[in-house]
């Protein structure tokens, strides 16, 4: 088995296509899907039941020469992505995301009470500023 180097592709239609037990990767041009099947049962210990490949094709990019030049366009390279469909009940970590228990009160949120507080504080600070600056005659320049 030769070994190629995966790496997760983490977008949002990626982990929409988690719910369908199916997770996205990054491979090289040159992996086959037996290769790629192969590789991620190794590395992540689960069992693959299929693989689909595609090959997104290179953004044509402009650019600048400098100011008096014409400018120029290019392409970036093109990678092939790999969906791999894995067998029921297997997960791979690297995408899961941590659970949070409703239980458990979150104290990280503000109450009403407390946003309204600070927005408050944030308007008072932004009117004394303008105050300041109109008696001064400055506008922060010095």
């Amino acid at each position: 088995m030769k070994l190629i180097s995966i790496i997760p592709i983490t977008t949002e239609k990626a982990y929409g296509t988690m719910l369908k037990n199916t997770y996205a990767f990054k491979v090289p041009m040159s992996a086959s899907k037996q290769l790629i099947a192969e590789n991620v049962e190794n590395q992540f210990n689960v069992a693959v039941t299929g693989v689909t490949t595609l090959v997104q094709k290179g953004k044509s990019i402009r650019f600048s020469r400098g100011r008096r030049a014409r400018p120029g366009e290019t392409t970036r390279t093109d990678f092939k992505k790999a969906y791999v469909t894995l067998k029921d009940g297997d997960k791979i970590k690297v995408f899961d995301e941590e659970q949070i228990d409703a239980a458990q009160p979150d104290e990280t949120k503000e109450t009403p009470k407390e946003k309204e507080n600070v927005t408050r504080v944030k308007a008072e600070t932004k009117k004394a500023s303008l105050l300041t600056r109109r008696r001064t005659g400055s506008r922060g320049d010095k």
